[in-house]
């Protein structure tokens, strides 16, 4: 038994053919990454328009590398939401196209459930019951899982996410993009305490965050208060690592903070990390350090499922077990729902 599984929910049009027991038989990802370069981040339009492009040459490269025929499939799964809407519409007209041909079952699946799936993929014991952090470029939510479908939503970003955060900071330091790796590279030659950034929301007991102050925060640091022009700016590679290595302290201290709280609140002995950012070095080891102060299981997303993937569409054999599935007039949604 075999799946076929798309995602075109940002900015990575993959596809991938998996086993009922997890084993991935094809997986191809096309990535934009150059086409947004020059804007600094994921301009949406481009995005969308990539993918229509790239969509039926990723999934036949898929298919062609499992070996597996069409007919002999159990079922199309896509990611429906939440996402960029032109990005999500490519990707769910694709499959439900498909799924209408070939006859097949469509499954549809929630990207950030998805993320948090693969730490279950990386995983030779169950990690439910858990509590869920995603953290990418467009996402930070928290979630109480009891089960690989049946999640709480607590808390999320208020303004921007962690990693679009980490972006427009590669930006203001002309670090390029995607600026997450980039900034991470130079903090780790930085000083942590060479600046004194914010920790907003750290303290509050719900479990939402804030990113937008620190950002401006960093801004200010760089260009001075009021000052608007970047061009007249020289900054030696020691400040701008400074600078790097204060910022994501930040961010890490916030997400480690309500992360653990989140876990005491909820008495569960399990911590689960996907998105892209929980590929970051410093952010991995200090939630492997609070694990072993705290005396939890933590189980975080391997570096290559953190990132968009169509392997983590995986989570579909869950909905197919429960006989979930969708109809044809699956339609997007875009924005993160409050209970998603």
């Amino acid at each position: 038994m075999s799946l076929l599984t798309i995602e075109t929910t940002c900015d990575e049009t993959a596809a991938a053919v998996i086993s009922e027991g997890g084993k991935v038989l094809g997986s191809a990802i096309a990535t934009q990454e150059k086409l947004h370069e020059r804007f600094t981040g994921v301009v949406p339009e481009i995005a969308s328009r990539a993918h229509v492009e790239r969509i039926l040459p990723v999934i036949d490269a898929a298919l062609r590398q499992s070996g597996i025929l069409p007919e002999a499939l159990t079922a199309i799964a896509v990611a429906y939401t939440p996402g960029l809407a032109g990005s999500l519409l490519v990707g769910v007209v694709a499959a439900k196209t498909l799924a209408a041909a070939w006859r097949k079952p469509l499954v549809g699946i929630n990207h950030l459930h998805a993320h948090l799936y693969a730490c279950q993929l990386s995983s030779t014991q169950d990690v439910y019951p858990s509590i869920g952090l995603v953290v990418s470029g467009g996402h930070t939510s928290l979630y109480h899982c009891t089960s690989a479908l049946d999640l709480t939503y607590l808390g999320g970003t208020i303004d921007d996410a962690a990693g679009e955060a980490f972006d427009k900071v590669a930006a203001m330091l002309r670090l390029g993009f995607p600026g997450g790796p980039a900034v991470s590279r130079l903090a780790a030659q930085g000083s942590r305490t060479a600046y004194s950034f914010p920790r907003s929301m750290i303290h509050d007991d719900h479990f939402n965050f804030s990113f937008s102050g620190l950002k401006t925060a960093v801004r200010y640091a760089i260009v001075g208060p009021g000052k608007q022009d970047f061009d007249n700016v020289r900054m030696d590679d020691k400040q701008k690592a400074n600078i790097c290595a204060s910022f994501e302290t930040a961010v890490v201290d916030v997400l480690v903070s309500k992360a653990r709280r989140a876990v005491r609140k909820h008495r569960v002995s399990q911590l689960c990390v996907g998105g892209g950012v929980a590929a970051n070095r410093y952010l991995r080891s200090e939630l492997e350090a609070a694990s072993k102060r705290d005396g939890f299981r933590l189980t975080i997303a391997p570096p290559e499922l953190c990132t968009d993937n169509a392997v983590m569409g995986a989570i579909a054999w869950e909905k197919i077990r429960r006989g979930e599935f969708a109809s044809l007039d699956l339609d997007i949604q875009p924005g993160l729902q409050r209970g998603y």
